[in-house]
């Protein structure tokens, strides 16, 4: 693992060696999301160092196409919220009244924390890059090992969840809702999926553009494909997640960051 680090590090294919951060924006930020991107600066500045005249990127990436899943205690206006449980945060109105979204807010909120630190750093928005098309090889690419990730991931959950994990995550067309439903087809050549609404109705949807996201541990994996992410930190409440996020990478055809 070392030496392939080494190589990775001295020789780059897309010329620079790419740190990677993320956060999700389903609360305000804090230290503990401040902390995130310090330490991970810390470490790409000690690679600097270590290996100068290599060029280096740090990417803060935020979660913000997931389902608002509750209603934080520590906002105003939280009726406001309410309607909105499980739209993907750019969707759900700003309780502050200042920014488009709640995730545009606290996204916001994030930089200015950064910026005030004079972090350097490439701000990604999860919900620009799905629906711009800027995922879509990766997504496709999903796809295509649907099984087999889906393989990966099952052993670790429950009866109940097991019987109806997939790693996409369809956004309804009516509702706007991101929905964790059974998946009953895909069909790589088309690139869509089939799934069951709760009110029993069949529906066909593309996996592209925005139409569907990743549950976490898929999306963390086709984001490091997909962005040739590195390195990137987490703590040890994480250890399972890299374990089957790397597996997943390396179904995908990728390399996990070190």
């Amino acid at each position: 693992d070392h030496l392939e680090a080494k190589a990775r590090a001295v020789k780059p294919n897309k010329g620079y060696v790419l740190f990677e951060t993320g956060y999700g924006p389903s609360g305000l930020p804090h230290i503990g999301t401040f902390g995130e991107v310090f330490r991970t600066t810390m470490v790409q500045q000690a690679f600097e160092k270590l290996m100068p005249g290599t060029p280096t990127k740090l990417i803060c990436f935020s979660d913000d196409m997931d389902g608002l899943r509750k209603v934080p205690d520590n906002i105003p206006n939280k009726q406001l919220l309410i309607p909105h449980l499980n739209k993907p945060l750019t969707q759900v109105p700003d309780p502050f009244e200042q920014y488009p979204s709640f995730a545009h807010h606290n996204n916001a909120m994030l930089q200015r924390f950064l910026n005030d630190f004079g972090f350097t750093y490439e701000f990604k928005s999860s919900t620009e890059v799905y629906t711009s098309g800027q995922f879509n090889a990766a997504l496709l690419n999903v796809l295509q090992h649907h099984q087999a990730i889906v393989d990966i991931i099952v052993p670790t959950l429950g009866a109940e969840r097991a019987a109806s994990y997939s790693p996409f995550l369809p956004v309804c067309a009516e509702t706007g809702r991101v929905l964790q439903v059974p998946v009953i087809a895909t069909n790589v050549e088309k690139g869509t999926l089939t799934y069951h609404r709760d009110d029993g109705q069949e529906v066909e949807t593309s996996v592209t553009n925005g139409a569907c996201k990743l549950q976490w541990k898929a999306d963390w994996a086709m984001r490091w494909v997909a962005l040739d992410v590195d390195y990137e930190m987490s703590g040890k409440d994480l250890i399972d997640s890299v374990t089957l996020g790397s597996a997943i990478c390396h179904e995908l055809g990728g390399t996990p960051p070190v």
